[in-house]
């Protein structure tokens, strides 16, 4: 009896999410796929005019979860607006005795898994019929989701990789026994060392599904493989908060990143915690994270990335990175004049200042920023990941 409590409060809190989340930009709506109206909530930046292509991301929820929950938990409708980009919710089919809606991310999860839905042909077909319909740039299109919908994110990166441009699964882990994407993919994922319902390091969680979970470094690290990554987990923070690790050096500009918060649980990090949901994370925030790095990669394999001129990374440091704004300048050289730029992801620069050690750059939106910094005739160029 408690455990159907349970269920049934947690479905009254979806409603809930549903009409505290509805805005003005949102179109409820389905297409058909298998002879099955499949539904998808679709988020039009603020700003939409149709004028110029923009990124896509395609949001998935978790278990239990629908559109709602997510765009509310996320918090990526906001996001969009401040950024201009669109949010696409989709929606698992609801099966079972309780109708629970699912992904069948592989072996995970409950009833799509078990009845073999092909859900990475609904989002293909979905992707056709909003490329048709809207403004989108077809080399910028991500994919993010929640527990069951995180594991989805990395099945489409396993078999729509000449589509997706990265991923970042949030709260999950892959459930795949084959995956042989067709190019190396960005990943951004984002885990707590408290989550019980999908341990970080691996195994069979708390939560009310019982399969088996891989470590995540075991994920990471086949992904990295597959990327050709010659730089491996190397830690960039491992501090009270959270740590952050990274796999870098990959072919066609690919990057690992991996955030594990000390705080929150099984839950969106900086999102908004669900009614029966697990503490968010205080520390960072995925949207904001991922939605930075989104920006650095597309499909052409290009990104903003320059190369340094005289100076390794033992020379001169830039910390912290990500910051919220506050940056400080570490020279292991002596030096007549130092000279630091700030340019954003277009190359445009934003401003220069002279022999300054400390910059800032709070009254920047978030997103992904170039410092150039020139000691005497040597310079070195650094990419700065700014949160709010």
């Amino acid at each position: 009896m408690k455990q159907h409590n349970i269920f049934w409060r947690y479905f009254l809190s979806l409603w809930i999410f549903m009409f505290l989340s509805i805005d003005s930009y949102a179109q409820y709506d389905s297409i058909s796929f298998d002879g099955v109206d499949r539904s998808f909530l679709l988020h039009l930046p603020s700003g939409y005019d149709g004028a110029s292509d923009i990124p896509l991301v395609i949001a998935m929820h978790g278990g239990f979860g629908n559109a709602y929950s997510l765009q509310y938990q996320s918090q990526l409708s906001v996001k969009a607006d401040a950024e201009n980009f669109i949010v696409v919710y989709p929606e698992g089919l609801a099966g079972g005795i309780l109708g629970i809606s699912s992904w069948n991310a592989g072996w995970c999860c409950g009833w799509a898994s078990n009845n073999d839905i092909d859900d990475v042909g609904f989002i293909d077909a979905l992707l056709d019929t909003l490329i048709g319909q809207y403004s989108i740039d077809t080399d910028r299109i991500y994919a993010t989701g929640m527990s069951n919908g995180g594991f989805m994110s990395y099945r489409l990166a396993c078999e729509l990789s000449d589509r997706i441009a990265a991923i970042a699964p949030v709260a999950a882990s892959m459930s795949m026994v084959s995956c042989n994407p067709d190019r190396p993919v960005p990943i951004i994922d984002f885990h707590s060392y408290l989550d019980t319902h999908i341990p970080y390091a691996g195994g069979i969680g708390t939560g009310p599904s019982d399969h088996y979970n891989p470590p995540q470094d075991s994920v990471l690290n086949f992904w990295a493989e597959k990327s050709d990554c010659t730089n491996l987990n190397d830690t960039i923070i491992d501090d009270g908060q959270y740590t952050f690790i990274k796999w870098t050096s990959c072919g066609c500009d690919a990057e690992i990143h991996y955030y594990i918060t000390q705080d929150g649980g099984h839950s969106w990090p900086g999102g908004q915690q669900t009614v029966v949901g697990d503490p968010v994370s205080g520390f960072i925030s995925a949207t904001d994270l991922m939605w930075a790095f989104f920006q650095e990669h597309s499909l052409d394999c290009t990104t903003s990335s320059v190369s340094s001129e005289g100076m390794d990374d033992h020379t001169i440091w830039v910390y912290p990175n990500p910051t919220d704004g506050l940056l400080r300048i570490h020279s292991a050289i002596a030096y007549d004049q130092l000279e630091v730029s700030v340019f954003n992801t277009n190359g445009r620069k934003i401003f220069t200042v002279n022999n300054r050690e400390d910059i800032d750059i709070r009254h920047l939106s978030s997103g992904v920023y170039f410092i150039k910094i020139r000691i005497d005739d040597q310079v070195k160029m650094q990419k700065i990941i700014k949160i709010e």
